[in-house]
């Protein structure tokens, strides 16, 4: 389809990885938040999620800002280990997903590479398809298997490390344009490919929150089914364990019951529900300081974001942010002893940051800023 033939109602298919809400972890954060940034810019949502078990309802947050929502259930069969495809990208395949792409014309942005399976079947259909390069998966994967301690889970980790090695440099060139979340990843897809752009995280936030000068309590929020954020949980943990005058709150929805027993045995330490959106600021607004580390140098966290809007300090390793702007607003440390005397540093400050960091994040992390840029690039003719 020629462009001059694109129907001038702006309409988008976006595939995602999975249902995007609520906007609870990295990834789906910030589709969920993409997603709402288009829609604002009057441009029809067409959304595909490929999930587990398909929900009786969709939530009115997702109806509200999008045209038309499809489900397709992720295949279950462990053979597709053996494939050469990795094994995120194989179970997401759906013949359906490909008929209903069809039913609409419009452009097609793939979240994440493990949603791109079916664009070789809509190569030499005139589709015009872009990516939301979420993470060099490569990368992603071989940090996972060095965190995990599972010997199983360490192994198949590695496999699907390589076998994203040579998947993600032979496709990313066949998109009109890749969206890169950091630095990072941008320069590496820019060293293969003239199509990158760089569009940092879309996080939710419209406004820095105005606090009081000091917080309850540290702060360590996320997904604890991850290898990555388990090992930086038992390294904070362990780091308390020698600061028993402070208290440390766990927030996370997905503790294993390893998780809860170790927090339990630890006085200075409690574990917290987020459950929903407003109980997460809560957590935010109260805390004094917020531990973010990672073990993966896979540009910046999306839950830096969340720390920066909703709360006071925020301290960080090397790996949560390569921008050098959000680097700034935070307190660095470079291993654990370093962490822990910013521990202590910061529990004794007052908080007066807030004017600083809505100057600096209006200026260079706005939602609808981003999304002007995408439209632009992808609506371009």
């Amino acid at each position: 389809m020629s462009a001059s033939n694109w129907p001038d109602v702006q309409e988008l298919h976006i595939i995602s990885f999975n249902y995007p809400y609520p906007p609870s972890y990295g990834g789906i954060i910030d589709v969920y938040y993409k997603i709402k940034a288009l829609s604002d810019l009057r441009i029809r949502i067409h959304l595909h999620c490929f999930i587990d078990q398909i929900p009786e309802t969709v939530d009115p947050e997702v109806k509200e800002i999008t045209e038309t929502i499809f489900f397709y259930k992720k295949k279950r069969n462990p053979l597709l280990y053996f494939s050469g495809i990795p094994f995120a990208a194989a179970i997401r395949d759906s013949d359906l997903l490909l008929k209903n792409l069809e039913k609409i014309k419009a452009p097609i942005l793939f979240e994440g590479l493990q949603t791109t399976y079916i664009a070789k079947f809509l190569k030499d259909k005139e589709y015009q398809l872009y990516l939301r390069y979420h993470n060099n998966e490569s990368e992603y994967y071989k940090g996972l298997s060095l965190s995990e301690k599972n010997i199983f889970k360490k192994i198949i980790y590695k496999i699907e490390s390589l076998k994203y090695s040579g998947y993600q440099k032979k496709l990313l060139k066949k998109f009109e344009a890749v969206f890169c979340l950091s630095e990072k990843e941008y320069h590496e897809v820019e060293s293969y490919s003239a199509n990158a752009h760089l569009i940092h995280i879309f996080h939710g936030n419209e406004s820095v929150k105005i606090l009081d000068t000091k917080g309850k309590y540290f702060l360590f929020h996320g997904d604890l089914t991850t290898a990555d954020n388990k090992r930086a949980l038992n390294e904070t943990i362990d780091l308390f364990k020698t600061l028993p005058q402070y208290h440390l709150v766990v927030a996370s929805d997905r503790a294993s019951e390893d998780i809860k027993r170790k927090i339990s045995t630890v006085e200075n330490i409690s574990l917290a529900p987020i459950q929903t959106n407003e109980n997460l600021h809560r957590l935010l607004k109260d805390a004094q300081a917020n531990i973010l580390i990672s073990y993966q140098n896979s540009g910046t966290k999306v839950k830096l974001f969340n720390t920066l809007y909703n709360s006071r300090f925020v301290i960080i390793n090397g790996n949560i942010t390569d921008d050098s702007v959000l680097m700034n607003l935070c307190l660095y440390g470079a291993d654990m002893n370093e962490i822990r005397q910013q521990i202590i540093t910061s529990a004794e400050k007052e908080y007066h940051d807030t004017e600083k960091r809505k100057e600096i994040l209006d200026k260079t992390h706005s939602d609808k800023a981003k999304a002007k840029e995408m439209v632009k690039i992808i609506f371009k003719n």
